[in-house]
C-alpha cells in the first residue's frame, strides 16, 4: 500500500482537532497535536488516542494520566504548536483533575490510564475519562490536510428520534436478537408462509 496514497483516503474522513495533554518526565505540562482521537465506551467511560511510537508525548504516556483538549475553532494557534510551529503567543494552562488542561477550548476529557495496545507505527493509549469540562465553543475540524470549522447542517434530517438515537440508546428492550434462522419462518422477513400467495 502506497502511504502517500493511504493518507490521502485517511484524510478524506473529517475529524475534530484535538491535544493530548500530560506531564514530561521533569513534571512539565507537555502536549500533542493529534487527531486520531475516538470515544469507544459509555460503561464503562472509555476514549483512545493513537500517537505516533516515535513522539515524545509515547515516553510520557506509559501508566500516566492525560487529558483530550477537544480545540475550538479558534484554536487553530494551538493546534499549529503543539504540532511543532511554536505560537507566538503563550499557551495558557490550567490544572485538571488527571492532568494539566489547556484554557479555550471546546471540551475536555481528564483520563486516567487504562491500558496501551499496539497500533503499527502508533500507540494507541486506552484512558478512563475521569472528568468532562464541556463549552458552548464551536470545535475546530480537519479534513483534507486543511482546518475548517463547523459549517451549515448538510440535511435536515435528524439524529434524535431514529433507530439509532444515542439518546435512547441504541436497541431498546422491544429489539429481538434471536437468530434469522430460529424464527419461524411467517417472522423472517421477505418470507412469505406457506398457503399463501
Amino acid at each position: 500500500m502506497d502511504p502517500k496514497t493511504l493518507r490521502t483516503a485517511f484524510g478524506r474522513f473529517t475529524t475534530g482537532v484535538t491535544v493530548i495533554t500530560c506531564r514530561s518526565s521533569d513534571g512539565e505540562p507537555h502536549g500533542a497535536t493529534v487527531t486520531a482521537f475516538m470515544p469507544v465506551s459509555l460503561d464503562p467511560p472509555l476514549i483512545t488516542v493513537a500517537l505516533t511510537r516515535t513522539s515524545r508525548a509515547c515516553t510520557y504516556l506509559d501508566r500516566a494520566p492525560f487529558a483530550v483538549n477537544v480545540l475550538a475553532a479558534d484554536q487553530v494557534d494551538v493546534a499549529m504548536n503543539f504540532a511543532g510551529r511554536p505560537s507566538a503567543d503563550p499557551i495558557r494552562w490550567a490544572p485538571g483533575p488527571t492532568a494539566p488542561v489547556l484554557a479555550g477550548t471546546a471540551a475536555t476529557l481528564s483520563c486516567r490510564p487504562h491500558r496501551t495496545d499496539d497500533g503499527g507505527d502508533h500507540l494507541l493509549f486506552l484512558g478512563e475519562v475521569a472528568a468532562v469540562d464541556t463549552t458552548a465553543r464551536p470545535p475546530l475540524l480537519f479534513s483534507d490536510s486543511t482546518f475548517a470549522e463547523v459549517g451549515a447542517p448538510a440535511s435536515e434530517s435528524v439524529w434524535a428520534g431514529s433507530f439509532d438515537d444515542p439518546h435512547s440508546g441504541w436497541f431498546d428492550a422491544a429489539c429481538d436478537f434471536t437468530p434469522i434462522s430460529a424464527r419461524p419462518a411467517s417472522t423472517v422477513a421477505g418470507t412469505v408462509p406457506h398457503g399463501r400467495p
